[in-house]
């Protein structure tokens, strides 16, 4: 078969690998061009200043990848580079940003790192690489540039704009929590003030109080007994003596009362004016005393006194209504002054007949026993109040004991939920000093980021289509195709080319076999054939050179590679 088909599987070979050869150089060549960024840990230590920033160093990357790679970005970049021209022009808009998307490769890099927590091997993301495709390797390059720049500065806008948003939320929930600790101050001040003394912090103050006030009550009761048995002592004692009993003195003379001596005096004064003058000594120490006397009485002369102003009051309203009517405001103030002055008067007047006794008691045991008894009497008053008020005590403690069970719940609830917002809002403003803390970190570039290690290059060859990998599968599918299509035309021919055949075909063997004898025309295609095949092969193993000059290594330097090898 192989003899009888070998031009056309020769001739299919030939023209599938043909096929696949400009297929290989005809597809349009993309250039990549590669950055790589490192992922680099914050200085300051995170057990000194912790980030904000909790996320994966992978799941940042795909965040910051879909904040850079928006609609108008891609379009600006386009637009910038003149990126897709032929491509632009037969599709829409949203076909070539699929485009440039596949385009643009983002791969990390992992390692094995030691967890410092929990001091086990995990993998981490230690750096990414960021690529693009260009049509030619300087778009490449200032496109992928242009992505890297994007990434970083994108980067350190989120990082500034989380921290700024955390710190804004934090301050946001203090202020909250200060405004509900203020409400509920309030609410449990008014509390207070209504329960009066019965909050449940008092009961330990309240029974200690009312023990305390049921003690001075009894003392107070037993002061009260006993000084009301003094009293009725003493008023037994007062019953049994005389008031009016005149003092003597060790010389034998009566010792006179106040009103007494005042008129001795007076009667003294009026017989001694026959012989003595106004400035004698006796005169004058007479008159001081009398008005000693005098002022020591004192009713009498302020009585005299209230007259006196009563009537320049009448007088002086009488020639005020000679000038002015009834409603003149001095004249409605002097009837008040003559009111005043009347009921003075009338009071003094009645003062001598409420008076229980006229004349003052002398004797001196009388005068000490009353005084004990009033004592008695002003003491067991003040007793008697006491005992009031200690009472009054007592039922306000009582009933403050009384009503804590009542205030108790409302009160524990407000204190409690007072307690746990003050626990939240220290908690929050701790929280908030650490994110101002953070922020400051991420403002001054001392926090995790991205670090460019290796810039965007320029691509030296395509990095696809891969014209190796092209050529050598068009000709392992090319050797496919020609033996195929050799078996297909021989499953077709059926020709009888040999005894076997024929006799399988007629059921007889034939007679003799006569061999092919060429003659000088086939000898001529034979020679022609030899030299076409000659001439084949020489192009195949030009053809063959091309492509390993171009695909695999020039062939310069694979000439001096051999000599090196052999050693010239």
């Amino acid at each position: 078969m192989l003899r009888r088909r070998k031009a056309r599987i020769l001739g299919t070979v030939a023209v599938l690998f043909v096929v696949a050869v400009a297929i290989a150089f005809l597809l349009p060549p993309a250039y990549r061009s590669k950055a790589t960024i490192l992922i680099e840990e914050q200085e300051v230590p995170t057990d000194l200043v912790r980030s904000t920033i909790s996320s994966y160093a992978d799941q940042r990357i795909q965040t910051i990848k879909h904040q850079v790679m928006t609609r108008p970005n891609l379009l600006k970049i386009i637009e910038q580079y003149g990126l897709y021209e032929g491509f632009r022009q037969r599709a829409t808009t949203e076909e070539v940003l699929e485009q440039m998307v596949d385009d643009i490769h983002l791969d990390v890099i992992s390692s094995e790192v030691v967890d410092r927590q929990t001091h086990q091997p995990i993998k981490a993301t230690i750096a990414f690489t960021l690529a693009y495709d260009g049509e030619t390797p300087a778009f490449a390059q200032k496109v992928a540039n242009e992505l890297t720049s994007l990434f970083l500065a994108e980067n350190l806008k989120s990082r500034e704009r989380h921290a700024q948003e955390t710190t804004v939320f934090l301050r946001q929930e203090a202020d909250h929590l200060t405004d509900h600790m203020a409400e509920l101050e309030k609410q449990i001040s008014d509390f207070k003030q209504d329960a009066k003394g019965a909050l449940p912090e008092l009961v330990q103050l309240n029974m200690q109080l009312l023990s305390q006030a049921e003690r001075e009550l009894t003392d107070v009761e037993q002061r009260i007994n006993a000084m009301e048995e003094r009293r009725n002592y003493l008023d037994g004692q007062l019953a049994t003596l005389k008031p009016n009993t005149p003092i003597i003195t060790a010389g034998g003379e009566r010792i006179l009362d106040a009103g007494e001596r005042l008129k001795a005096l007076q009667t003294q004064l009026a017989s001694s004016g026959g012989y003595l003058s106004e400035d004698h000594p006796d005169i004058i120490k007479m008159k001081q005393e009398i008005e000693a006397l005098d002022r020591e009485g004192g009713a009498a002369g302020e009585g005299e006194e209230l007259r006196k102003r009563l009537t320049d009051e009448h007088a002086k309203i009488e020639a005020l209504l000679g000038r002015y009517g009834e409603d003149h405001p001095d004249v409605i103030r002097s009837r008040t002054v003559i009111a005043s002055l009347e009921q003075q008067l009338l009071q003094l007047a009645e003062g001598p007949t409420k008076t229980p006794q006229s004349v003052k008691p002398e004797n001196p045991a009388y005068i000490q026993i009353q005084a004990q008894l009033a004592g008695a009497k002003t003491e067991l008053d003040a007793l008697r109040r006491s005992h009031t008020e200690v009472k009054h005590k007592v039922r306000q403690y009582a009933d403050r004991l009384e009503r804590t069970p009542q205030i108790e719940p409302n009160y524990l609830v407000l204190v409690r939920e007072r307690d746990n917002t003050e626990k939240k809002y220290h908690d929050i403003r701790h929280r908030l000093l650490e994110a101002q803390v953070s922020q400051g970190l991420e403002v001054q570039r001392k926090g995790e980021r991205f670090s460019l290690i290796d810039p965007p290059d320029f691509p030296q060859r395509p990095e696809r289509p891969n014209r190796p990998a092209i050529v050598l599968l068009g000709l392992v599918l090319a050797l496919a195709g020609g033996i195929g299509a050799g078996a297909a035309a021989e499953n077709l021919d059926h020709s009888i080319r040999s005894p076997d055949m024929l006799r399988a075909l007629t059921q007889m063997s034939p007679l003799a076999v006569i061999p092919y004898m060429p003659n000088s025309e086939d000898r001529i295609r034979s020679a022609r054939r030899r030299t076409l095949w000659r001439w084949g092969t020489v192009a195949f193993v030009l053809l063959l050179l091309v492509l390993a000059h171009f695909l695999w290594i020039p062939l310069d330097v694979l000439w001096f590679t051999a000599l090196r090898k052999v050693g010239f």
